[in-house]
């Protein structure tokens, strides 16, 4: 199974998560943390290791944090460099890179892969709008 860490500065985060299950419905696998300005980059490793220590030895996990080169992508990045074919890592994760992720994450496709459609997916997923812009507006 693919799993999910969701992880941010702040209560970022636990509330995406909470989002997409408005839109996507609950989701098992999936992990919010958040952490807080007085926590460091040590404490940040030990909120990883403790969700991971509940995550089966087979299974992949992908981390999706707030900033790329923050402290949680940070923290994420000694478990790429450990193994990569286990993690994947994004920074920027957004609303719809977090509901694409739970498509794909049934899809069987490699982890490298679906780290590469949810790059996209979140970069697409931020655009303007310009009066007269023809759009789907089926919500």
């Amino acid at each position: 199974m693919l799993r999910l860490i969701v992880s941010s500065h702040g209560k970022l985060a636990e509330e995406l998560v909470e989002s997409s299950y408005m839109i996507f419905g609950r989701q098992d696998g999936v992990f919010a943390l958040e952490f807080d300005l007085d926590e460091d980059l040590n404490d940040i490793k030990e909120k990883y290791r403790t969700v991971l220590a509940g995550v089966p030895e087979d299974d992949q996990v992908i981390f999706l944090c707030d900033l790329f080169g923050g402290s949680p992508f940070n923290g994420a990045k000694a478990f790429i460099d450990e193994n990569s074919k286990r993690y994947g890592l994004i920074g920027g994760v957004n609303l719809a890179m977090l509901i694409e992720a739970y498509v794909l994450r049934q899809s069987g496709k490699p982890l490298a892969e679906v780290v590469s459609m949810l790059e996209e997916t979140g970069q697409y997923g931020i655009r303007r709008y310009e009066a007269g812009d023809d759009i789907d507006d089926g919500c």
